[in-house]
């Protein structure tokens, strides 16, 4: 069973994930991190870079692999991930930009591209902490309702639904990608430790399929109740559709990891 941690808000959701980010980096500095985008991850990231200033917290040993990368924009696109990534935590951290990985999204060969990533994440070690958002049609990276759930890094065209949320990134002129290289889901499922966060309420009917209905390619993300170490970070709005919630409060108060000591 996941931990499954409800905080109060988005604030306190989004500080305990960078919590435990910061927690893996100062354990083991060498880390290979998974790393995620969009709108849910720009305060984690922000949290990350101020406490790990007042913590003169290293980032120097690190390696990282994005999930996904929008196929046709080059890496300096304004909206592409490796911008986002650079803007929102390389930048500010001392990480070694040599060490910090997304796929090409103007890759020549996108197919051989998705198998040079995968490729490279099983050289490196594999990842020893993976980071999620969720989708509101239950996607984890860009493996949209239907995708294998033995899938590796691959190309995937986008779901309508994804592709609405992501417009309001980008100008009005410009046309949001439809296609993706992601990890794939047995990718992610093979990472050591996985984080999942999700705010608000237009992901509660995604975070309850996820963690109370059936393992089903309708929703990717139900694969993770499959992962032996995976922790659940969400507000009280995600949490709103699910059936056991005054169990898991039960179980971790606060959204508090408290277990029982005899």
């Amino acid at each position: 069973m996941a931990t499954i941690l409800i905080h109060a808000d988005a604030k306190a959701a989004e500080n305990a994930t960078a919590k435990r980010l910061l927690d893996k980096i100062a354990t083991k500095p060498d880390a290979t991190l998974g790393l995620a985008t969009g709108g849910t991850m720009e305060q984690v990231y922000a949290i990350l870079i101020e406490k790990a200033r007042e913590l003169n917290l290293s980032f120097a040993g690190l390696k990282s692999f994005n999930l996904d990368e929008y196929i046709g924009l080059s890496a300096d696109h304004p909206q592409s991930y490796r911008t986002y990534m650079n803007k929102l935590l390389f930048d500010h951290v001392d990480i070694k930009p040599e060490n910090t990985h997304l796929p090409r999204g103007d890759a020549a060969d996108p197919a051989e591209e998705a198998r040079r990533y995968e490729a490279m994440i099983t050289e490196q070690g594999g990842i020893d902490l993976q980071l999620l958002g969720i989708g509101i049609n239950g996607h984890i990276g860009f493996n949209e309702p239907s995708s294998s759930l033995g899938s590796r890094t691959r190309i995937k065209k986008l779901a309508i639904s994804t592709m609405e949320a992501n417009r309001r990134f980008f100008k009005p002129d410009e046309a949001v990608p439809t296609h993706a290289l992601t990890m794939g889901i047995a990718t992610i499922m093979q990472a050591r430790k996985v984080i999942l966060l999700a705010t608000g309420a237009a992901k509660a009917d995604a975070i309850a399929a996820a963690l109370e209905g059936p393992v089903s390619t309708a929703c990717p993300a139900s694969v993770l109740q499959f992962h032996p170490d995976v922790t659940v970070i969400i507000d009280e709005d995600a949490a709103s559709k699910l059936k056991l919630r005054d169990f898991y409060e039960s179980i971790h108060p606060g959204g508090e990891e408290v277990y029982f000591v005899k």
